[in-house]
């Protein structure tokens, strides 16, 4: 047996569960044996994607855990972060410019 853990975060909330699974367990089952399904019930393990600690999983079904890994069920993102950036950038580069006017 070994140790992992499945996490999945909200933006007010986030819940880590630690459980025990046997060698050669996949993401895809740790997640269904965690439980956390049923406290949020949008995950789907068949089609939500995962990774193990930060890094995207392809297959979640297919990618054998080991000891000590967590597996981290993601959420869809609300923005891009390339637009969200750019959008920061181009709105700095206009209020430099304004306060180059003004001077």
């Amino acid at each position: 047996m070994m140790k992992v853990e499945v996490a999945y975060a909200l933006p007010h909330e986030q819940k880590i569960i630690a459980l025990q699974v046997e060698e050669g367990c996949t993401a895809q089952q740790a997640v269904i044996r965690s439980g956390i399904v049923e406290l949020f019930p949008e995950i789907n393990p068949d089609s939500t994607p995962m990774g193990i600690f930060g890094k995207a999983i392809k297959d979640p079904g297919n990618t054998a855990l080991r000891d000590g890994d967590r597996v981290e069920i993601y959420r869809p993102l609300i923005a891009d972060p390339k637009e969200v950036r750019a959008r920061r950038a181009a709105k700095m580069k206009a209020q430099k410019a304004a306060e180059a006017e003004k001077e």
